[in-house]
Order: structure tokens, then sequence, then C-alpha cells
């Protein structure tokens, strides 16, 4: 009995959730987007020279996001050394060892998560 009074509340949770008329609209969406899809697929298909184009353009523009991304890194970089140029010397030394210690930590995270 336990079971069945379980199963019910998911239910009825779930129908208070979703709504009927929203679940239709996104179902009505998605079939709409599968089908632009096909028609855009077919037309790529039936153009080898188009396809091919665009392929190349994409691999460009990840190229460009990657050289914009090495950039970003290499203008941080560059702040971090400005920004080690103004800490008083005295404080340099510390400042430096805590720096390094925490880009380890993100980068090492970045890598394992990326890995």
């Amino acid at each position: 009995m336990a079971e069945d009074s379980t199963v019910e509340k998911i239910l009825r949770d779930t129908t208070q959730i979703i709504r009927t008329e929203d679940l239709l609209m996104e179902a009505m969406r998605d079939l709409v987007k599968d089908e632009i899809k096909k028609y855009v697929k077919s037309k790529l298909d039936a153009s080898p020279a188009l396809k091919q184009e665009i392929k190349k353009a994409v691999e460009e523009l990840m190229e460009a996001k990657v050289k914009e991304g090495y950039a970003l890194v290499k203008l941080a970089k560059a702040g971090m050394k400005l920004g080690l140029e103004l800490v008083p010397p005295r404080l340099r030394e510390e400042f430096s060892k805590d720096l390094i210690a925490m880009f380890q930590k993100e980068i090492g995270e970045m890598f394992e998560k990326t890995s």
C-alpha cells in the first residue's frame, strides 16, 4: 500500500510540475526544429561544395576561438606580471608563492575536468 501512495504522489507531483500544454508546446518546437534540421541537411547533402565550405569555415572559427583563448591567457600572464611589479618588494615573494599555488590548483582542476 505504501508503494501505491508513493507512486501516486510522484505522478501527482509530476503533473503539477509539467503542465500538459507546456509539454505539448515543447514537443511541437522539437518536431519543427527536427524538420528544419532535415531540410538544411538535405540542402547540404545536395551541394558537397557548400558542405565543404561550411566545414572549412567552422574549422577556421574553432581555430580562431583557440587563438583568442590563448591570447587571453597571455594577457592574463602579462597582467599578473604587472600586478607583481606593483606589490611592494617585501611582500612580492609571499604574494608570488600564493598566486602560483592558487593557479596550480585551478589549472589542475581544469585539466581533471577535461580529461
